[in-house]
């Protein structure tokens, strides 16, 4: 019997990257494996795109687009790479205008890219016309996409088979230019049936031999029932991963699949011994990154809380920087309500980012007390229609701690008149930081705002997990003597008598939950000898931080008057900026943390007189 041949896309150094180690893996240290995976015969990669552009900027300190040309250097020149587009936001969070949208495609056209995976997650058709067109025009291969994922058990309005070929069907009539369709579920929660069901109406739907491609994730357990799923129902193919980086959050193994496959009628195409060979020689080049639990492990909670694998790792890896992984638990059970009351976007980027802020938001700071501004806009309406009306109280507090009034304006339209989002304006940022104003600095800039600038002018710092750091994490604990459950740059979470403290060293200072100590330590067996430090005179005033996360501004200096509810610095946490206010008017005595600090929850920044 012959049997069908099943196109595989690789997507080990961009999706598994992604998934695992929350896309922090520096150039040089994969590229290796590339090169073995060829000599493998693989021939089709995911080789950028998505949160491996911003990555690279943001804790590599490497340029994506640099990334990109090394990859097609070692792939060789007969691979096809692909990469992954979000619509109208191309690589990043935020909608972009029609000039970065144009200048995106021809710019991945430029370093080596052949053809762009492009979704919306709101499954908005309006959002993929313009951005489509773009990416045909430029000579690239579009790949349009109808997102999935399973709604929280009791929900319902959208994420069916009908609807998913009503979204298709949108496409179609819209007229995109396309030249395959890809069926794609981040959070790997969709039922086999439901796939099943999805491939097969959208097979009796599509002109005779167009190519379907069919993703997921094994987060939930589920991904190699979906795949078997989809090609039953007609799928043409699928994406696998190679180890140290399948399975768990990131796609099923290659062997696995090919395992599963045996005695049936599909064929993947590969030499499964040279397979083995090029694995191995990708789990020497990643054997010193630090891979998290969560990423190798199957999550039932996921069926309740949809949360991609290629996110899910990206916001534990913040969550240990900022040291609140203890929280994490909580985080992914709130979600399930942010996803009931957020009009069920599809849960991948930048939706399932929005979700997970909010529900971060909601486990820090008390059930919608902050609004995240992404998962806000998102229900307001200014990232596109959401599949269903979200709920009216969400977008009733969203609209008055935003002060922004719901609409149902095209985004597009929107940033096309937002100065702020033109070529113009990025321009015009890079010669204030005297950068050069090229085609690729404009993007970066753009796509990354603050961080890109930060990383052209030399800036940027890497924080990249290896295990050689955790390890000397570990030696720091152990001189404390206390049970560190996590630490960021700046500090630790210390549990102590069943009691948790932050903890922040500051010089021969310890801030603890905001109180200043100070501690003498003479050698590491000796007993700590801590003084409490003279309490501050009754008209001094310490803003604090209210939670973990990174200080991006500064926006007073020493001797400045300051008024009360005045912003006088911003914190960045989970991509989120928190703007945080002086409590009285005074006189900024000392700034006791700058611009690129990391602070832990309770500690002091500004002292004010």
């Amino acid at each position: 019997m012959k049997k069908k041949l099943i196109r595989v896309m690789d997507t080990s150094f961009r999706d598994g990257f992604q998934s695992v180690y929350g896309a922090r893996v520096l150039t040089k240290d994969f590229l290796p494996a590339v090169e073995a995976a060829a000599n493998a015969g693989i021939r089709y990669f995911e080789s950028g795109g998505g949160a491996r552009f911003q990555s690279l900027f943001f804790y590599c300190n490497e340029n994506a687009f640099d990334m990109m040309d090394a990859f097609r250097r070692a792939a060789g020149p007969e691979a096809e790479l692909q990469t992954l587009a979000r619509g109208i936001n191309v690589v990043g969070l935020d909608s972009q205008s029609s000039e970065i949208i144009k200048l995106h495609a021809q710019l991945f056209k430029k370093h080596g890219v052949d053809t762009i995976r492009n979704f919306d997650a709101l499954n908005d058709v309006q959002n993929l016309i313009y951005s489509g067109r773009c990416i045909v025009e430029a000579g690239l291969k579009h790949q349009v996409v109808v997102t999935m994922m399973e709604l929280p058990p009791g929900c319902e309005g959208a994420h069916s088979p009908e609807f998913y070929a009503q979204v298709l069907k949108q496409i179609l009539d819209a007229g995109i230019p396309y030249h395959s369709v890809c069926f794609k579920d981040a959070s790997g929660t969709s039922t086999p049936a439901k796939v099943f069901k999805t491939v097969s109406l959208a097979r009796a739907m599509l002109p005779k031999g167009t190519f379907i491609n069919f993703h997921t994730h094994d987060t939930a357990g589920n991904a190699v029932a979906a795949y078997r799923a989809a090609l039953d129902a007609g799928a043409d193919g699928i994406d696998l991963a190679m180890s140290p980086v399948s399975g768990g959050t990131s796609q099923p193994d290659f062997i696995t699949m090919w395992h599963a496959l045996r005695d049936t009628g599909y064929d993947l195409g590969v030499d499964i011994h040279k397979l083995v060979e090029a694995e191995k020689v990708f789990a020497d080049c990643m054997k010193d990154y630090f891979v998290p639990p969560e990423a190798r492990a199957v999550d039932p909670i996921i069926i309740f809380s949809p949360m991609p694998g290629g996110a899910l790792t990206a916001n534990t890896q913040m969550m240990r920087d900022n040291g609140t992984m203890d929280r994490y638990p909580e985080v992914i059970r709130a979600m399930s309500e942010v996803v009931r009351k957020g009009g069920f976007g599809t849960s991948v980027t930048p939706v399932s980012q929005f979700y997970f802020q909010q529900a971060y938001n909601n486990v820090m700071f008390g059930p919608w007390a902050k609004i995240a501004e992404g998962y806000g806009k998102m229900v307001l309406g200014y990232f596109g229609r959401t599949p269903v009306a979200p709920d009216a109280e969400v977008v009733r507090i969203a609209s008055e701690q935003l002060k922004m009034a719901p609409t149902t304006e095209s985004p597009l339209k929107l940033n096309d008149a937002n100065p702020a989002k033109s070529i113009a304006a990025f321009k015009k940022k890079l010669i204030e930081a005297e950068l050069a104003v090229t085609d690729e600095n404009i993007f970066i800039a753009a796509a990354c705002q603050a961080k890109g600038i930060a990383y052209l002018k030399g800036e940027a710092v890497e924080n990249v997990r290896k295990k050689v750091v955790e390890k000397a994490q570990a030696s720091t604990a152990a001189v404390a003597k206390a049970n560190l459950s996590g630490k960021s740059a700046a500090g630790y979470s210390v549990e102590f008598a069943n009691k948790a403290f932050s903890v922040f060293f500051d010089g021969k200072n310890a801030v603890v939950n905001g109180r200043k100590y100070e501690v003498d330590i003479s050698e590491i067996s000796h007993e700590l000898e801590v003084r409490p430090v003279a309490a501050a005179a009754q008209n001094t005033h310490r803003v604090v931080s209210p939670l973990p996360g990174a200080i991006i501004r500064v926006t007073c200096k020493e001797g400045d008057r300051v008024k009360k509810d005045q912003t006088v610095f911003v914190i960045e946490a989970m991509k989120m900026e928190t703007e945080i206010k002086s409590p009285v008017d005074g006189t900024v005595a000392k700034i006791m943390a700058g611009q690129g600090s990391m602070v832990t929850a309770g500690q002091a920044v500004i002292q004010i007189s």
